[in-house]
């Protein structure tokens, strides 16, 4: 502890944000970029392209998909239906640990080709939550503790800082040479306060079950009955024995009777192809935030209702409203794009905190032989210009790799993912190797990688920009294209600004000291 509260806080906030600021910057970037997941599914998967169309396709026509799902052993079977984000409907299974997913022509029916991708909503936005680490989960829990880490940076900045409201109009440009850092940082940290404090707490609100699990533990016998209390969910075992599934048109003409004509987001058929199969009807709920579990179900065999839910108990209806703001799924294209531009700005919080410990302490680590500096340098610029690498190296190997490449066994959605750890991982030894000029090439890279990826969208797709404008179906992907270009001309301009000008290295400033470990800085 330190001689006061202030004095503590402010070393709180230190550490937590350089022991956690790398993984920090993962889940913000990953966050914002899943703000829009859909239009960077638009964009990375062609085949999806296709005009909106008002009238629904047959569920007959999807017998063929139910039938392979059944004879996989499928637990469960789904078709997510069109929606102005998303123009294409979709069928979902699991195949053993494979997740299958076919995208259908909303006109006919017909399969489209395969993906060949897991694009934006199923590889951005799981990194996001879970980094793709399923063992134990462990991958959830890291972005929970790291959630826990962003509160507790929140809650010590609005402590050590005691003119926020000053902080909020200042950014000094000249003077210091540090002085825009910490300006930037401030600004940002204040200007953002509220919805970095709302999108984390919300964060680990969602998967309040997974990490206070005694809550409900106390009170019912297993998670599944929790979930049929909370959330109003229907299950039932299966009988193994073989059985057939009524007219699923007609079930779904049943609960949109029930919802007075409402358009439904996804059908789902449990235990396909066994006698006890039952089916689950969800409401496309895009007119409000809070994300209701609004579903009928119906028994597979005879299409007879089973349960319907319209509403949750107060409590769930927070949490599902909290959720619902999380997520950000209801229609709302203003407060989509603020949520972004707020998901950039935590970017900038959490990058420029980084770069001002280690500009107040280079030369004092230089004279005293400590790595420390050196260590967290090399981290940060690998987390930050090497993670927007990697995600455009990802996007320019979607728009090179043939739909049927393989290599060793990996098909092209897994050679995508691969080339992106491959390429975060080479930014990792490029900025130890080249730790003076690390910033300005990566800067570099970025900027080249982001116009390349519009090139090569243009000349895979023959979708450029202007074109795309012009339909608005293509929307997506000329806002797409227009981002990338905006990155370009951003990383442009930084790699200029930092070849140009030398950062004197100054002692920390005036606001206080700060207690350090001994050996690391």
């Amino acid at each position: 502890m330190e001689s006061s509260f202030r004095r503590s806080m402010d070393w709180l906030h230190t550490w937590a944000g350089i022991i956690f600021g790398a993984l920090l910057f993962a889940i913000f970037w990953m966050g914002t970029l899943a703000v829009f997941d859909r239009e960077i599914d638009r964009w990375m998967l062609p085949m999806t392209r296709r005009a909106a169309v008002e009238s629904a396709i047959s569920f007959e026509q999807l017998r063929p998909f139910l039938d392979t799902a059944a004879a996989v052993k499928a637990p469960n079977w789904s078709v997510v239906f069109p929606t102005d984000r998303q123009l294409v409907p979709s069928v979902h299974w699991r195949k053993g640990e494979e997740q299958i997913r076919r995208y259908l022509d909303p006109a006919t029916g017909i399969p489209l080709p395969g993906p060949g991708s897991w694009a934006g909503s199923q590889f951005l936005y799981p990194f996001h939550y879970m980094l793709h680490i399923k063992l134990w989960q462990l991958g959830m829990w890291i972005v929970g503790l790291a959630a826990m880490a962003m509160l507790a940076l929140c809650v010590s900045g609005i402590v050590i800082h005691r003119t926020l409201i000053a902080d909020f109009f200042t950014f000094r440009t000249r003077g210091k040479p540090l002085q825009p850092i910490l300006d930037l940082h401030n600004v940002t940290g204040v200007l953002g306060l509220p919805f970095h404090v709302l999108i984390t707490l919300s964060g680990l609100i969602i998967f309040f079950a997974n990490y206070f699990p005694i809550g409900w533990q106390a009170t019912y016998p297993t998670r599944e009955a929790f979930n049929a209390d909370a959330f109003g969910t229907y299950s039932r075992p299966k009988l193994k024995q073989p059985g057939s599934l009524a007219s699923l048109d007609e079930m779904m003409r049943e609960a949109q009777r029930r919802w007075q004509g409402e358009a439904p987001s996804q059908l789902t058929v449990f235990h396909p192809g066994d006698a006890a199969a039952y089916v689950r009807v969800v409401r496309l709920t895009h007119d409000r935030v809070t994300r209701q579990v609004d579903s009928v179900y119906f028994d597979g065999a005879t299409g007879q209702l089973l349960q319907q839910n319209s509403a949750l108990r107060p409590v769930m209806t927070t949490q599902r409203f909290i959720s619902g703001l999380h997520f950000i799924q209801f229609r709302h294209w203003t407060l989509r794009w603020l949520y972004f531009v707020l998901g950039l700005s935590g970017c900038v919080l959490i990058a420029t905190g980084s770069l001002f410990w280690m500009e107040t302490r280079r030369e004092r680590h230089a004279r005293s032989n400590l790595s420390g500096v050196r260590l967290v340098e090399g981290v940060t610029i690998g987390s930050v210009t090497g993670l927007i690498l990697a995600t455009l190296a990802f996007f320019v190997s979607n728009r090179l790799l043939p739909l049927e490449a393989t290599l060793l066994g990996y098909d092209r959605a897994a050679l995508e993912v691969w080339i992106f750890y491959l390429t975060w991982l080479i930014t990792f030894a490029h900025a130890w190797l080249r730790l003076k000029q690390a910033w300005i090439e990566q800067c570099r890279a970025i900027s080249g990688l982001a116009i390349a990826a519009v090139f090569f969208n243009w000349l895979t797709t023959g979708d450029h920009l202007v074109s795309s404008l012009a339909s608005r179906e293509l929307w997506p992907v000329a806002g797409m294209d227009l981002l990338l270009l905006v990155s370009a001309l951003t990383a442009w301009l930084a790699a200029q600004k930092l070849r140009y000008r030398t950062v004197p290295h100054q002692p920390r400033h005036e606001a206080m000291p700060v207690a350090e470990p001994q050996g690391f800085g």
